[in-house]
């Protein structure tokens, strides 16, 4: 207590000017309507702008939470209306139910790992076998798709990226139908190419390239890339078209799993038909 005596006593000249000088600005304050106006004003302003930052930091941290909502909703409404796919069928649409049916159903996973600057590039997900994950599931992002499940655990799953030379799924234009195989050999995270499309299936700059379907793996009409270059290679039956694709895969987060519940159905009776 005496050293904080001895503090006061030191600035004690401080002290006494800053309480002049609020008494004077409280004095000022109250005798001058003009100068009481630009005080009011001054100190909105001032509250205002710490009521903005404070709201820009507690809107940044719920961001994540917000996201996480965001994804759990577009989970629900791609199961619903099958959002991002041709793959519908109104023919197998319950009695009283207002959605379609969908074929496909879509699990929502975050990236926890993944590569892009390898040739056989993988990512990770926090989803596994507990979540009805399996191998050969198709994996969509926001904008396209991401790659094709390899293996799960109970809470991971392991999938091969469409950056990756192992990794060529079906295919087509989406203006001509014109279908072939998307491949990664640009060794470009941005780009892959498109193989066995036909010289004359007319592709062009700015073509969009969309999922082929039909193999159990991914819905047609899933947007995989734009087209940004066409050649004609002399010898080769088929064109080189180099795409743009549409996920970005250097930054790729939350991710849908795709299941096709007809799939088993397909392979079985597939399965009977006579080998010759």
């Amino acid at each position: 207590m005496r050293d904080l005596f001895r503090f006061l006593y030191r600035i004690r000249d401080t002290l006494l000017f800053l309480a002049l000088l609020l008494t004077a600005l409280v004095m000022l304050y109250n005798g001058n309507m003009h100068h009481r106006s630009i005080a009011i004003n001054s100190s909105n302003a001032v509250a205002g702008t710490i009521f903005t930052w404070r709201s820009q930091v507690t809107e940044y941290t719920s961001l994540r939470e917000r996201n996480e909502k965001l994804v759990v909703e577009n989970e629900a409404l791609r199961n619903r209306y099958g959002i991002g796919s041709d793959a519908v069928d109104t023919t197998m649409q319950p009695a009283g139910d207002s959605a379609i049916w969908q074929p496909f159903t879509f699990t929502a996973a975050k990236v926890v790992h993944a590569t892009y600057h390898k040739p056989l590039n993988y990512l990770t997900l926090d989803r596994g076998s507990a979540s009805s994950l399996h191998e050969d599931m198709g994996v969509v992002g926001p904008s396209g798709i991401v790659g094709v499940v390899r293996a799960v655990s109970p809470r991971f799953a392991s999938v091969i990226s469409v950056l990756n030379t192992d990794l060529r799924t079906s295919v087509k234009v989406k203006r001509t139908g014109h279908f072939g195989l998307l491949y990664w050999n640009t060794m470009d995270a941005a780009t892959a190419s498109v193989i066995d499309i036909p010289k004359h299936g007319r592709v062009r700059e700015q073509d969009t390239i969309v999922t082929m379907g039909g193999d159990g793996i991914f819905p047609p009409g899933v947007p995989v890339g734009e087209v940004l270059s066409v050649e004609n290679p002399p010898g080769r039956p088929d064109l080189n078209v180099r795409i743009r694709l549409f996920e970005d895969m250097a930054r790729v987060g939350f991710v849908y799993v795709v299941e096709d519940r007809l799939r088993s159905e397909r392979d079985s009776l597939e399965s009977q038909q006579p080998t010759r």
